[in-house]
């Protein structure tokens, strides 16, 4: 009775899990691929109308495959009825080109342009809705989803990505930035919002809104690299860098959410490393789809507004408390700000220096 039971339990349980469709290469001759990215399809059986598509890209040593069975973007796909692209790196070692100026310059060529022309082949042929086209992405994929937020304002209506850096941080001859990935690329505001402008010279359209996570124990990418693409995005959309709203242990324990204006947002989580696991229900928030259902009809681009579950509302800060005695903050971790309530003790011989009244940082 009790093996029959735990089969009946592991039966339930694969058939929640179970997918309405498969993942599919696209054969199609989508257009100018100059790097030969390939591209794989998760199309559920039952679409919402018109239909959204949200690009997913995998991080280094990935695969497309490797993306669509380690997210849940395609379950949620069948239970809301969009349409998921897994495009494959076409690298051996599995890494977006986020470096060269053909990828980083609209139509310019690179990876970018061939993930570019696979959106424009969707809206034309699979009837995606143009206004609902989003990307979202971890570590390389999440630099890649800076790299369409900037180079491809007008294909995307907002991005989330996840343990990433600044869109041209890695600008240069190399794949590989070590200045950037180790945080020392620092910048004003003004010229990273000036180098995501490069990336479409007279773009004067609606631009994406951006949502990052990074961790605090980021050793990888590191942390600083966070504070980097506050900058950059905030100054894109002219907006201060002081946050219209914080909030701790949100959407879990030990993250804080800080968003400044309803369309950068800027997810920090405490301790984590590289990389940040995917929240996908909180990117689909993000994204304006959480309420979407397979053949229902949402006129308009939800992407343009922040939903209430993903931005906390605009409330005094609690005020920040002390660090637990004998605790202290590793290098480049938080260790102050308005509604920071961790250790405020650098571990030596760092120092707790402020960015601004919400986050100060070991240095």
């Amino acid at each position: 009775m009790f093996a029959l039971r735990t089969f009946i339990i592991a039966v339930a349980i694969a058939s929640a899990n179970a997918l309405t469709s498969s993942l599919q290469q696209v054969t199609a001759n989508f257009g100018s691929n100059p790097t030969n990215v390939k591209m794989y399809q998760y199309k559920p059986t039952a679409l919402a109308t018109p239909t959204p598509l949200i690009i997913a890209m995998h991080y280094c040593t990935g695969t497309a495959q490797a993306y669509f069975s380690g997210t849940n973007l395609a379950q949620l796909a069948d239970q809301h009825g969009f349409i998921v692209v897994y495009p494959n790196a076409p690298t051996s070692g599995g890494c977006w080109d986020v470096a060269t100026t053909a990828t980083l310059t609209h139509n310019g060529g690179g990876d970018s342009l061939g993930i570019a022309n696979l959106v424009r082949y969707a809206i034309a042929n699979w009837g995606v809705d143009a206004s609902r086209v989003f990307a979202t992405g971890t570590s390389s994929g999440a630099m890649m989803t800076n790299v369409l937020m900037g180079a491809y304002p007008d294909l995307f209506a907002a991005g989330s990505l996840y343990s990433g850096v600044p869109y041209g941080c890695f600008a240069g001859p190399s794949a590989w930035n070590s200045q950037c990935a180790q945080g020392q690329l620092s910048k004003t505001p003004q010229a990273w919002g000036d180098q995501v402008r490069s990336g479409y010279p007279g773009f004067t359209g609606t631009r994406p809104k951006v949502q990052f996570w990074h961790g605090t124990a980021d050793t990888t990418l590191y942390p600083q690299n966070f504070q980097e693409e506050i900058k950059q995005w905030t100054n894109v959309f002219g907006v201060s860098q002081t946050p219209t709203a914080n909030i701790s242990n949100n959407p879990q324990s030990g993250y804080s959410r800080a968003s400044f204006g309803p369309n950068v947002q800027a997810i920090l989580a405490q301790g984590v490393g590289h990389t940040v696991p995917e929240h996908e229900t909180d990117t689909l928030d993000w994204f304006g789809l959480s309420s979407l259902t397979p053949g229902s009809s949402n006129p308009g681009n939800p992407g343009t507004t922040t939903p209430p579950t993903s931005t906390p509302p605009t409330t005094s800060a609690p005020p920040a408390t002390t660090s637990p005695t004998g605790a202290t903050a590793a290098h480049y971790a938080q260790c102050g700000g308005i509604g920071y309530s961790g250790p405020t003790v650098c571990a030596a011989p760092y120092t707790c220096k402020a960015a601004n009244a919400y986050y100060s940082q070991c240095l």
